[in-house]
């Protein structure tokens, strides 16, 4: 099945008592035990509803098996943890989530977890690799400057040391992008974001092959970030138009990213879809798309960021992102507000840079909206 029918298909348990064409909410905490294959119970990741939304997910991104938690966060943690232990090495791509980031720089030191962040090149990663390193954890595009990292090229280097990789495809999507298929051993997600789609859920995911899933299913257990049937519901319910939602944000996002180019107020945009994008060629490799993610930086001198949010109507300064309105923020003041003055400038990320989600609305409107605030 192509993806617009796998978003629909895939994973939907079938009633077989009413004929429903949606999943049933199974609300039960509560499941018999006697004469069945395995424990049922929601912190081990295994009732009806969490199974009908990893079914959908795998298919969507080729994997064979994966897990859902309450959080992305709680996804990234706990697949990075349940191969970790005193001693062990990682390697993190430097120009990642600012909640990934912190994660690390606040716990890995205090179990005895050494780390490095490098840039999202290769031949970077591959120098930083030291012999206790045991994951390779990468972002791609990256948050919030849409840096492409050349993920077939990452996932070499790592088998040929055996090195395990892990990737926060947030951005791309299942539908953009499926690192699976260039190497990549474990990809997770904040399903917060695209997954659920209508900023109202929180969710994360992580997908791998079956001997992964089950390595990490037995520290989620232990950590208990597992999801509610009733947000279970929600987000199966939002998969069904993933597909239709992203190919609007995506076309959305390069129209309004080639307007922006063109503005004298702007002083740089960051959008992959770009063939001015430093790793354009790179982003047209591996993605079928190029997503409804965009970043640009306003002429300080010209325009202040703090009076053009306000002057935007229609167009909503908030947190998140992935949603179907269009939504903007300073990175310096949001996702990554938790990482060290110093570290922000060395990434390039500055008080006039904004990143802009790009939702489903009809762009001249967007575009409208931002001119208008600008003047």
């Amino acid at each position: 099945m192509k993806k617009d029918t796998q978003c629909v298909h895939s994973g939907t348990l079938a009633d077989p008592k009413t004929r429903g064409v949606n999943t049933p909410i199974f609300t039960s905490s509560v499941f018999e035990y006697l004469g069945m294959p395995e424990n049922v119970y929601p912190r081990y990741f295994n009732t009806p509803n969490q199974k009908a939304i990893i079914e959908k997910l795998c298919t969507l991104e080729n994997a064979e098996n994966g897990l859902v938690f309450s959080s992305g966060m709680a996804a990234i943690s706990t697949a990075i943890f349940s191969f970790l232990q005193s001693g062990d090495h990682v390697i993190l791509q430097r120009d990642i989530y600012g909640g990934t980031h912190h994660f690390a720089s606040a716990e890995f030191e205090r179990f005895g977890i050494k780390h490095s962040f490098v840039s999202n090149k290769a031949t970077d990663i591959e120098r930083a690799i030291q012999p206790n390193t045991k994951i390779i954890y990468i972002e791609s595009p990256s948050n919030p400057l849409l840096l492409i990292t050349d993920i077939e090229a990452v996932a070499q280097v790592a088998k040929s040391r055996k090195i395990m990789t892990v990737i926060d495809n947030t951005f791309a999507t299942p539908i953009n992008q499926n690192p699976l298929d260039l190497g990549i051993d474990i990809v997770v997600h904040s399903g917060t974001k695209y997954i659920g789609g209508h900023s109202d859920i929180c969710c994360g995911v992580a997908l791998a092959s079956d001997e992964l899933i089950a390595t990490i299913k037995k520290s989620a257990a232990n950590f208990g970030g597992s999801l509610n049937a009733f947000t279970c519901y929600l987000v199966e319910r939002s998969l069904k138009t993933l597909a239709i939602r992203v190919a609007k944000q995506n076309a959305n996002a390069h129209t309004i990213a080639r307007h922006l180019e063109t503005n004298v107020n702007i002083e740089r945009v960051y959008y992959p879809g770009l063939e001015t994008h430093a790793d354009y060629e790179v982003a047209a490799k591996q993605m079928k798309d190029f997503g409804g993610m965009l970043s640009f930086e306003l002429k300080g001198q010209r325009v202040e960021s703090p009076r053009f949010l306000n002057k935007l109507e229609l167009i909503k300064p908030a947190l998140s992102l992935g949603g179907v309105e269009t939504i903007i923020c300073s990175p310096a003041q949001t996702s990554h507000l938790k990482m060290s003055d110093d570290d922000r400038a060395d990434l390039g990320i500055t008080d006039h840079l904004l990143r802009l989600s790009v939702g489903i609305e009809d762009p001249d409107d967007l575009i409208a909206d931002i001119e208008n605030a600008l003047e």
